[in-house]
């Protein structure tokens, strides 16, 4: 497995695995029964490979949302089939796919008796609460966990493309199992309601840095809210458009900051003429100190802004130059 270094000690797999500590109070057989139908496998081949995952129907047109690294290896002339819990299996095609936060949709021909997963809200999950994880881990289809709501809003570095990472902003964690192939499935309410994208799972990696395997109970999930509005935006234009900051920032270590004489924070080091940042007022070697009130101190708070917030959105900076303070407003643009 593929994994990319989180907090100490734990590692992050798309699709890893975790464990089932509580069964929550759902009546996990009715919404198995009530969710399933709605759920199916996915094959996905390709030039680079093969792979299995998961995904759920989301309207009666036939779209499909599941996750990118389900899919991606079928991008570029490759083959993707469907298989409902029936055991009908279909061709599907690629409507689009947004690998900066994992979320892809897909299209086949409805079949007779295809039925729609229910949407809930993101907004109304709360932390305890009980859930059930519905997918095709290890390619078997039909298969159900259970667990409840760990945490919420967790921002999570997963592998992604090219080298590159993706990333999931107010991720949904669960102790629910989830297990490789479970991505781009069904964590649902026990009203049988969408709440979350199953994508990655904490594996603890032994000393040579690899996964060891073994079950820590921490999957992760992006929130329905947010993967509903990408799928749309991608059923409407085939692509996923983010806000866009228009500059480079490198974090400015404590240790960095103090040897350097320079304030803790993100060093600008390249600023697009005509872009958002520059029409503020940002230039190369400034320090930014804060974003959006908080305390700068990673690339991934850019990141997540650009993804959560829209072009035209305004976000205050404070940085420094030569010494003195400054304050900001970037209106955002749409990434180019």
């Amino acid at each position: 497995m593929v994994c990319a270094l989180v907090a100490a000690g734990t590692a992050l797999t798309a699709c890893g695995s975790s464990d089932s500590s509580s069964a929550g109070s759902c009546n996990v057989t009715k919404v198995a029964d009530d969710v399933l139908p709605s759920v199916v496998k996915i094959a996905a081949s390709g030039s680079g490979g093969s792979g299995t995952g998961s995904g759920e129907v989301i309207d009666s047109a036939g779209h499909i949302v599941t996750n990118n690294h389900v899919i991606s290896v079928a991008a570029n002339g490759g083959s993707v089939q469907v298989v409902f819990s029936g055991g009908k299996s279909v061709p599907a095609t690629i409507t689009g796919r947004d690998p900066q936060t994992d979320i892809a949709v897909l299209k086949v021909d409805p079949p007779e008796g295809m039925t729609v997963i229910g949407i809930g809200s993101s907004d109304s999950v709360r932390v305890g609460q009980p859930v059930v994880a519905l997918g095709a881990p290890l390619g078997l289809d039909g298969t159900v966990t259970a667990g409840i709501v760990s945490a919420m809003d967790r921002t999570v570095q997963v592998p992604g493309e090219s080298n590159r990472h993706a990333l999931l902003v107010g991720a949904l964690q669960t102790d629910a199992s989830i297990n490789p192939g479970n991505s781009g499935g069904a964590l649902v309410n026990c009203n049988g309601d969408l709440v979350g994208v199953p994508t990655a799972g904490a594996v603890v990696p032994n000393p040579s840095g690899e996964s060891a395997g073994g079950s820590i109970g921490l999957g992760f999930a992006i929130p329905v809210d947010l993967a509903i509005s990408l799928a749309d935006q991608i059923i409407n234009t085939g692509r996923v458009t983010h806000a866009y900051f228009g500059l480079q920032t490198v974090p400015i270590p404590s240790s960095a900051a103090h040897a350097e004489g320079l304030p803790q924070g993100l060093l600008v080091t390249s600023v697009v003429a005509g872009g958002p940042a520059a029409v503020a007022g940002l230039q190369p070697n400034d320090v930014i100190t804060t974003i959006d009130g908080e305390a700068a101190t990673t690339n991934v708070q850019l990141e997540s802004l650009s993804i959560t917030k829209a072009a035209g959105d305004a976000v205050p900076v404070e940085y420094v130059r030569a010494g003195q303070t400054h304050r900001a407003t970037i209106t955002l643009g749409a990434t180019p």
